[in-house]
């Protein structure tokens, strides 16, 4: 029987903490570098530009651009405020610290993965936990998850969360999981509950696409915590808070969810909507459904990560330090597994339901698009991220860890080992990524801007200097002018807001 102390509480939770942040910081490093691609190479100078001087015109310029995005079909309003919120987050670390907007952007990147990697473990002790969540020692599962979700932060593929628009998803993913993670820690329903729960369903209807599966995630949480760990009977259940929560969920989503895809639905009847949001249920979502729920496992994300490259990729000093590092965390966590509970068989059962909803739900998001079927054909749609990624990785980790634990307490050590070489390859493979990366003209002329943006010389020599750039980027898009007026009006933005002189001025020389 474990004896569990005052001041053992506070330490693990310290421990489990400390290792959601440094897991994925240590497998993400390596693409620190990686340039900006698609909408990212414009929009954090466009919105860092706009917003610098007043965040709050976030909301309005939100509001005001509603319509505009309706009509192609990808409305989401919310989800725009976040992505703007952390486009301009990016803007000031590269302006404060003198730091290209490549890397800020992949910061960014990293500390929604951090929060992922968190809102995953309280999720899971959520539902496992019967007292108070922060008053209990955090379980085996919650000392092993961080290990295990940090070795599935992979690049695999351009499309990938871990390279495009990883803040935005991955922060979605968290939002997703601590809306169910709150669900299940509701043991009296108060009036204010209702409205939150109410207000919180109308408001995931008009964030994004991944943000929908709140919903019927919450829902399965409740569900599975009241009948697997709790042993409440359908009555029981049925009256219960967490369900209650759920339910008005549901009745604040639906019907704003409903209207916006019926307003959507006629709009885009004759084509010429955004593709990336166009859905479609036929024979085939059947059959890619289990594809996209095991595009997850890391062997597969590691061969599009490394697709590219040529020679060996799994050797160098990258992965001995990782290694190493990750060694010296897992050392401690070994030791701290030994005092941890482990939560019984039935409990974990309830556990990998869970997971297999939260992949599911992830993969159906990836299984209707059209957008991935005009992508990916064959191996690419189990190697290839895209943006199910950041809700399939958490829960395709959870449902790995709690199945291996229900093999028996001597498989823990095991799991974590297991955990530790999965991240050294994973950040090994992100390595491989961006060395191949960096060899594209494109990458390399984006990473120039960056770093002339980042580190911005004023005087006649630093204006021909990005007048020179501004000119590359034009010729390399000759004959594409949307994007033409997307570099150098973005450009032109940010460096008013940074210096006050457009970024190529053409009498100055």
């Amino acid at each position: 029987m474990v004896v569990e102390t005052e001041s053992e509480t506070p330490r693990l939770w310290g421990h489990v903490a400390r290792r959601c942040v440094l897991v994925p910081l240590i497998v993400l490093t390596p693409l620190l570098a990686v340039a900006p691609t698609r909408d990212h190479r414009f929009n954090v100078y466009w919105h860092g530009g706009m917003f610098r001087d007043d965040p709050a015109a976030i909301v309005s310029h939100t509001i005001a651009s509603g319509d505009a995005y309706l009509h192609l079909g990808n409305f989401r309003p919310l989800g725009r405020m976040l992505e703007k919120s952390l486009d301009l987050l990016a803007f000031t670390g590269m302006q404060q610290l003198g730091l290209p907007a490549s890397v800020m952007l992949r910061a960014v990147s990293i500390l929604a993965a951090v929060a992922l990697t968190f809102a995953t473990v309280l999720l899971a002790e959520s539902l496992l936990n019967r007292g108070r969540l922060l008053g209990s020692t955090p379980s085996t599962v919650a000392l092993l998850l961080p290990y295990a979700v940090g070795a599935g932060f992979v690049a695999a593929g351009q499309d990938s969360t871990t390279i495009l628009f990883g803040g935005l998803y991955f922060g979605t993913a968290a939002l997703v999981l601590g809306v169910a993670a709150i669900a299940c820690r509701l043991d009296r329903f108060r009036w204010w509950h209702g409205v939150l729960a109410v207000t919180a369903g109308a408001a995931l209807a008009v964030f994004n696409e991944p943000a929908y599966f709140a919903v019927p995630i919450t829902t399965a949480a409740v569900l599975l915590r009241g009948r697997f760990v709790l042993g409440r009977t359908s009555r029981e259940l049925l009256g219960s808070a967490g369900l209650r929560f759920a339910a008005l969920l549901w009745i604040g989503f639906l019907p704003v969810f409903a209207t916006v895809r019926w307003l959507i639905s006629g709009i885009c009847a004759g084509g010429g909507c955004y593709q990336g949001s166009d859905l479609i249920v036929d024979g085939r979502t059947i059959l890619l459904l289990p594809v996209r729920m095991t595009a997850w496992l890391p062997p597969l994300q590691w061969r599009a990560a490394t697709a590219s490259t040529s020679g060996t990729w799994l050797w160098g000093l990258v992965p001995v330090i990782v290694l190493v590092l990750l060694t010296v965390l897992a050392v401690r966590t070994g030791k701290a597994l030994r005092s941890a509970p482990r939560p019984a068989n039935r409990d974990l059962t309830g556990l990998a339901a869970l997971a297999v909803v939260i992949a599911a739900a992830g993969a159906l998001l990836a299984a209707l698009s059209v957008a991935v079927r005009t992508a990916m054909s064959g191996r690419e749609l189990w190697e290839q991220g895209w943006r199910d990624s950041a809700l399939t990785v958490p829960g395709g980790m959870l449902l790995a860890v709690a199945l291996l634990l229900m093999a028996g307490r001597h498989a823990l050590l095991g799991v974590l080992a297991a955990a530790v070489l999965c991240g050294t390859v994973s950040a090994t493979a992100n390595r491989a990524f961006a060395d191949t990366a960096g060899t594209v003209r494109a990458a390399q002329l984006d990473n120039r801007i960056a770093a002339a943006m980042g580190s911005f010389e004023r005087g006649r020599a630093g204006n021909a200097r990005r007048c020179a750039l501004l000119d590359e980027a034009l010729r390399a898009n000759t004959g594409k002018p949307f994007l033409q007026h997307r570099y150098a009006d973005s450009l032109d933005v940010a460096s008013r807001t940074l210096a006050e002189v457009p970024f190529c001025d053409r009498s100055a020389g």
